[in-house]
């Protein structure tokens, strides 16, 4: 009986490491290029690792950091991901130029963009930017700037009447430095540095484009449009997505443990706890509280901007098709 009993619990515990290791073989694999280095901008996804809910789903999830060297539209056409973290500017540009990129979900609702100003310029209102030397972040970030110069009637090739543009690093130098009287800052990054650089707020005045109403979507999620062909890919992107978002709800929950996992995640060291964790606050007023399904009219609002850019080089020159699908969102849960 004993021999019995023992050959038993072999058995059960051989067929408990079977159930084991085919749970692992089962985890479907995900990976994930992000738009930038790890930072609370993109805190959902850490959590959502972190926490294991990209596991609870069955999912193995490669969450590959980016930077400056790193464009995602060119990652994902190589085969470096199944899904990239782009703005609407950036992946609707690729997609004219071939890579056939869709947005999967928006994550985020509203922009984060911003012109900040000295207030000791004078600078009061948009209309007072005339004449002005203007900070701009290029690479396709300088759509929603040009559009917004385009609606103010300025041209932004220096001429009389129109302003200077510097073409600004991911810093706030010409700012601290007074080589420009206003630079690009995102709401949850940049305007920061300028404080920490020992500025009050009541020393800036602040142009953000959602108030301007030239505002691009940011921070998407993009699949190649080929691979949404294969429904087990759709299913699987399904699940990646309905688990972001339960990241994203948990980070803006609770934003101090979640920059406590971004920072874990920062191989280079150069984030600090503060800066994340007012980053993860400023982060959770820019999130989609729908479950991350794009909402057309911002999609229209955002090739509108771009088709309207001012510029004799537009980030797009006609209006996309089959550049979005709710397939994905549609079929979380399944």
């Amino acid at each position: 009986m004993a021999g019995k009993t023992v050959s038993a619990l072999l058995c059960a515990g051989a067929a408990l490491l079977g159930l084991a290791v085919g749970g692992a073989r089962a985890a479907e694999r995900v990976t994930l290029q992000l738009k930038w280095v790890p930072q609370a901008q993109f805190a959902g996804y850490y959590v959502a690792q972190a926490k294991g809910y990209y596991t609870e789903a069955g999912l193995d999830v490669t969450i590959k950091p980016g930077g400056p060297d790193v464009a995602p539209p060119q990652v994902i056409a190589g085969g470096g991901a199944d899904v990239v973290v782009d703005w609407m500017p950036s992946a609707l540009a690729s997609r004219e130029k071939g890579v056939p990129l869709v947005n999967i979900a928006q994550p985020f609702k509203k922009s984060g963009l911003m012109l900040t100003c000295r207030a000791d310029t004078g600078i009061k209102t948009p209309a007072d930017l005339k004449g002005r030397t203007l900070g701009v972040w290029y690479a396709g970030n300088e759509y929603p700037f040009l559009a917004w110069m385009a609606k103010l009637g300025l041209k932004t090739d220096g001429s009389p009447g129109g302003v200077t543009v510097l073409k600004q690093g991911f810093n706030v130098d010409p700012l601290i430095q007074r080589q420009a009287d206003c630079v690009s800052t995102m709401s949850y990054n940049e305007y920061w540095q300028v404080i920490d650089a020992g500025f009050k707020p009541e020393q800036l005045v602040v142009f953000r484009y959602e108030d301007q109403g030239v505002a691009a979507l940011e921070d998407g999620l993009y699949a190649l449009e080929p691979k949404l062909k294969d429904k087990a890919f759709v299913a699987r992107l399904a699940k990646f997505v309905a688990a972001s978002e339960k990241g994203w709800a948990y980070a803006a929950a609770h934003p101090d443990e979640a920059a406590e996992i971004v920072i874990e995640n920062d191989a280079s060291g150069a984030q600090t706890e503060k800066h994340q964790k007012r980053m993860m606050r400023e982060i959770a007023k820019l999130l989609d509280t729908s479950g991350g399904r794009l909402d057309p009219a911002d999609y229209d609002r955002t090739v509108a901007i771009l088709l309207a850019g001012g510029t004799d080089q537009p980030v797009i020159t006609r209006k996309p098709e089959g550049a979005w699908t709710h397939a994905v969102t549609a079929a979380e849960g399944q």
